[in-house]
Order: C-alpha cells, then structure tokens, then sequence
C-alpha cells in the first residue's frame, strides 16, 4: 500500500501540508481534489521522494521513503506537474535514458518501450525533439516514462493536463486498465475525472484533509442528490404543481436555461411521483432525469468552508 502519517510539508510561517494521512490498497485510484494552492502537488512529490516533509511518514509498498529511498522509487512511477524532459532529446532517446536508469535490459527493454509507445500513440512524434512538441504530446511522454517499467504504485500529477478530449478519453481508459493490479494516486483538479477513473476521493484544501471517501458518498452530500430535473416549455407553469406533491420540498427554475428541478423532502424518493404527475397532466418534457449528485457544489461547499470549521 501507500501510506502517509501525519504528513507535513512547511515553508517558514506558511504550512503548505498539514497533517495529511491516508492509504491507498492495490486496485484502488485515489483522486487527489483541492483548489489551486491546496498542498495536492506538495503531497504527491514528497511521496514520490522528490520533497522532503517536515515531519510525517510516508510508506511506498513498504519501503520508507525517508530511511529507503531508492526502494521506494524502484516500485514507483511518478508524473510530475508539467511532465518535465529533456528538450533536446526525442521520446525514444528519454524513453531510452529512463529504461536505462530503471535498470531495463535487452528483450524487456525494447518490449517495454514498444508497450509505451503504442499505448501513449508516440509513434507519429518519436524522433521529433521534445522541445517542439505541444503540450499534449509532452505529457504523454511523461506519462509514458512513468509506467515505463511498470510500477506496482503510480503517482500522476493532473495527468490528462493539456490532452484533447479524445486523448483524455485514451488515458482514462489506461489509467481503468493499469487499475486492476495496481495503486494508484492522480491530482486532478478536472471533477469529470473522479467519475471517469476514480474509485476514492480526497477533498484538500489549506494543506488539510477535509473529506476522503468514494465519489457517490461525495455526491450524496449534494442538495442535487436524488432530485428530479427536467426541461419543458413553460416550467413556471409546472412548477407550483410539482411543489404540491407531498414528496416533493421544492421546486427551482435555472432562470439561464428554463430547466426546472424538484428537490424531495428527506427519505423520500420522488422519480415514480413526479412522472406520474408529468404523465396525468399530459405534460410535454424532454430530458427528465434522476440527479445523483453534483461534485462541482459538494467541492465548493467543502473547500470553502471557513478554516475554523476545517
């Protein structure tokens, strides 16, 4: 597993991490939430052995990172913020250099750097310099470095940063894949992501842990979370109707959209009760649809709490 206890990271006055603990377990992806300026890439490169904590503990399948630090990078890939390289050199020249550091010889040498480029789609950039690349191209190449030699732990810093939205889809994909038989931690500040690859969020902010638990335990914590919505052509005109119904305890309309919501009273579920109603009044809808929750209000509420309260 990965494990931090009480993990700090402090610069003079300023705690950038403060107190943080948490574990991951194989076949877990942890997403790492917070506001710029949380602590998230703070946290993940003192893990990854790159920043020393102030005091805490940090455990990487069982190596201190402190008292056994080339250990605990022998088992770890780490995409850092950015995904820095080495300009000069092309994908397959740094892709080489890393194969080499990590140890990669011969047959597993050749065959891991195939792997890599096929899964990342380097092939069409591999002799090209670094430097030119775009954004996109540069983090995958960071990405492809990190499982290289196919880690047991991956720690990937926004990995999907800068990736068009087919990209995205492709590394998501890799990232459920890698997922079964491996842990792994992302920093993302993408919400869409927690739902895409995540099976356990963590919500930071100030340097501190706030909440830590699956995405849908998340989204329960919204005032969305079992609400009906729905778009019609004249939502006023059904609004007071659907705030009669005994289930339901209120009835809002997006004035930017005209989309209309029903929110039900505690316990109760209102799906079957405001169809029916739809369906006895002959009302023309489209889109009709159970909310689970929103992340995006539950992120707010949480990271914007006052700090006495955190």
């Amino acid at each position: 597993m990965i494990e931090t206890q009480q993990l700090c990271k402090r610069y003079g006055e300023l705690a950038a991490v403060d107190g943080i603990s948490f574990r991951v377990e194989p076949g877990e992806v942890l997403g790492f939430l917070g506001p710029n300026g949380a602590g998230k890439s703070t946290t993940m490169k003192m893990i990854a052995g790159f920043l020393a904590p102030t005091s805490g503990r940090i455990s990487v399948l069982g190596h201190d990172v402190a008292r056994e630090p080339i250990a605990a990078r022998r088992v770890l890939g780490y995409l850092p913020e950015g995904a820095p390289g080495y300009g000069e050199m092309t994908p397959l020249d740094f892709l080489g250099f890393v194969a080499d550091v990590r140890g990669l010889r011969g047959e597993q040498r050749s065959g891991r750097i195939d792997d890599v480029v096929a899964r990342l789609q380097l092939a069409s950039v591999l002799h090209k310099p670094i430097d030119t690349l775009s954004k996109g191209f540069k983090r995958r190449v960071g990405l492809a470095q990190a499982i290289l030699h196919d880690p047991p732990a991956l720690i990937l810093d926004e990995p999907t940063d800068g990736l068009d939205p087919n990209q995205k889809h492709e590394v998501r994909a890799l990232i459920r894949s890698m997922a079964r038989d491996k842990i792994i931690v992302i920093s993302t500040h993408i919400l869409e992501e927690v739902h895409a690859v995540c099976t356990r969020a963590i919500v930071i902010a100030r340097g501190r842990l706030l909440a830590d638990a699956t995405p849908e335990a998340l989204e329960a914590r919204s005032r969305f979370h079992g609400a009906v919505s729905l778009t019609t052509l004249n939502p006023l005109a059904l609004k007071n109707g659907l705030a009669a119904l005994p289930q339901v305890a209120a009835v809002e309309v997006d004035p930017q959209d005209g989309r209309l919501t029903a929110f039900p009273k505690a316990g109760q579920a209102i799906f079957g009760p405001v169809n029916d109603y739809l369906t006895s009044q002959q009302v023309a809808f489209s889109e009709l649809q159970l909310e689970r929750g929103r992340l995006d209000e539950v992120f707010r509420q949480i990271t914007t709490q006052p700090e006495v309260q955190a």
